[in-house]
């Protein structure tokens, strides 16, 4: 009986089994441009903060106003300085807790020196050296020794608050010079804007600038994303986060110094919850929690949407409990939101792949498992002829 030579199957074409490498058909295509500018968190906090400045202007009386616009920018110049420095330091993926504490350490420090007769221009040189040295502590903790940022932050909050109870005790210094306090609430003529905003400007053009348009600031979107591959490609990691908490410590020092000579008072409490603010702000401003993401125009838009909700509800008399609370809501909602957005974005993925994977295959989830199956049966079918 002569044996009949029976030729194998081929396996199934590469084409038959889903490639999950290739693009899908049916997705959607990335936002590009402008239309992704537009589309972007902080362009949503930068709507959001104009939506409710003419909810505000139409339905609260008195908003719409130079003396509002005044005391609002008042209120927000201590959280917008500190909030420049803050965003670039949660962009690395990083943060600083001990800000608020900086401010009220160097507000201490600068009643007791002044009352202690020294002069006004070296009392404010020194605060400023104290920032600069609670920042630089910040620095070497955390860039030099590698020490978790969130551990050392919280640490020095209670280590900078209690020197400052130290420092000046129960005891509040008020009188500081007049026309220091008088140019720290003085107006640009009858436009209700402060003095010292020229200065804030400033600082906030000066953060600005080193992140968006020099390599620096594109070095802390990197070290975001994944510190070893910033190292890797040549960036400076340790070296640049030291330097931002040494600005850190110096912006802090700053608003301390605005906050005593605002309230013409130096005290061991000023400027407590700051950071809680600060934090909100910068989160709610479009800057990921997990570093690698933020713009300093969408901070400033956070800042001001918070300032603005808090100075309209003080407009209407609510309490200081329902103001923190409004802003431990903003700050939730700040992690929370963009959280729900990627989750969402993930499974709707999920779903045009397995869309794509049952046309490809026939409508049979398990197809190429039936086919690989089917192979190998032919085959031992075939050997056994």
């Amino acid at each position: 009986m002569s044996e009949t030579t029976t030729p194998r199957s081929k396996p199934a074409p590469a084409a038959a089994l889903a490639d999950s490498t290739r693009p899908l058909a049916d997705e959607p295509k990335g936002r590009t441009g402008a239309a992704r500018i537009l589309a972007s968190r902080d362009a949503i906090t930068i709507y959001a903060l104009l939506a409710f400045l003419v909810y505000a202007a139409i339905a609260i009386p008195r908003f719409a106003s130079p003396v509002t616009t005044g005391f609002l920018l008042l209120d927000v110049i201590p959280v917008l300085l500190i909030a420049m420095p803050m965003t670039l330091i949660i962009i690395t993926g990083e943060i600083d807790l001990s800000v608020a504490s900086t401010a009220g350490l160097t507000s201490a420090l600068m009643g007791v020196l002044w009352a202690g007769g020294m002069d006004i221009w070296l009392v404010l040189a020194i605060c400023l050296l104290a920032g600069t040295a609670a920042g630089m502590f910040n620095g070497f903790l955390i860039a030099v020794l590698g020490l978790p940022s969130l551990a050392v932050t919280i640490g020095t909050l209670a280590l900078f608050r209690g020197l400052a109870l130290v420092v000046i005790g129960d005891n509040a210094v008020a009188n500081f010079p007049k026309e220091l306090t008088a140019f720290f609430t003085s107006k640009l003529g009858g436009t209700g804007i402060p003095t010292v905003m020229i200065g804030v400007v400033l600082v906030m053009l000066f953060f600005g600038i080193l992140l968006h348009f020099t390599p620096f600031g594109r070095g802390l979107y990197a070290m975001g994303y994944s510190k070893e591959a910033a190292t890797f490609v040549g960036i400076k990691v340790a070296r640049s986060k030291f330097w931002l908490y040494v600005a850190s410590g110096v912006v802090a020092s700053l608003a301390g110094i605005y906050w005593t000579l605002r309230y013409t008072s130096a005290r061991s409490d000023n400027a407590s919850g700051l950071e809680l603010a600060v934090i909100a702000a910068v989160l709610l401003g479009g800057v990921s929690i997990f570093g690698g993401k933020g713009t300093i125009p969408g901070v400033i838009a956070g800042v001001l949407l918070i300032g603005t909700l808090n100075y309209a509800l003080r407009l209407g008399r609510v309490s200081d409990v329902v103001l923190i609370t409004v802003t431990g809501l903003l700050l939730i909602a700040s992690v929370v939101a963009p959280s729900i957005g990627s989750g969402i974005k993930e499974w709707r993925h999920t779903r045009r792949v397995r869309r794509s994977f049952s046309r490809d295959t026939g409508g049979g989830g398990t197809a190429p498992h039936r086919v690989q199956k089917t192979d190998r049966t032919k085959e031992k079918e075939n050997n056994d002829v």
